[in-house]
């Protein structure tokens, strides 16, 4: 008996492929109403498009009308539907009641004309249609570097106002925008 009991477990181990070996799958939030893979949505206000979100994967919640997004990717567009950034994360909510968004994770925003921020929570509001962020950032464009712990902006970073700074740079010779 004891033998048997023995090698059912080795070949449980075996079959599970060692501590070393990554999962294979995911496993699908229990609480998600709807799981949607390859998720395209676009933003709009006051029936003008003003983001373009996709996810790998979405996860959503009916009765807080939320999404919990992996590997996420928002294209921000001005009033008059010019491109003014674009930004991607590990991971992201998104409030289907407000419009409002987060970026978690990995959070990197580039502008058309090289304006590069990035940090690791990024809050967009919609009615504002501004972007922030409670924690240190980097942002670099060819006439000014800025680093600090939080930050106001608009999604076209040509204002952003951090909270707390940490450094700044006004690069000479570099065309004001």
């Amino acid at each position: 008996m004891r033998s048997q009991v023995l090698i059912g477990l080795l070949w449980i181990c075996a079959a599970c492929g060692g501590v070393d070996t990554p999962p294979t799958a995911t496993v699908v939030r229990d609480s998600a109403d709807q799981v949607l893979f390859r998720l395209k949505h676009n933003l709009t206000l006051d029936g003008v498009l003003r983001a373009h979100l996709e996810a790998d994967t979405a996860y959503f919640y009916q009765s807080s009308q939320r999404a919990d997004l992996v590997g996420v990717s928002v294209i921000f567009y001005s009033p008059q539907g010019v491109e003014t950034s674009r930004l991607t994360s590990r991971t992201g909510t998104y409030d289907w009641r407000s419009g409002n968004m987060e970026a978690d994770g990995d959070v990197v925003a580039v502008t058309p004309d090289r304006r590069r921020l990035t940090t690791s929570v990024l809050s967009y509001n919609r009615g504002s249609d501004k972007i922030s962020g409670p924690s240190a950032f980097v942002f670099d464009s060819p006439d000014r570097h800025l680093e600090g712990d939080g930050f106001t902006s608009d999604p076209e970073f040509k204002d952003v106002l951090t909270t707390r700074p940490r450094r700044g740079i006004v690069r000479e010779g570099a065309p004001r925008p």
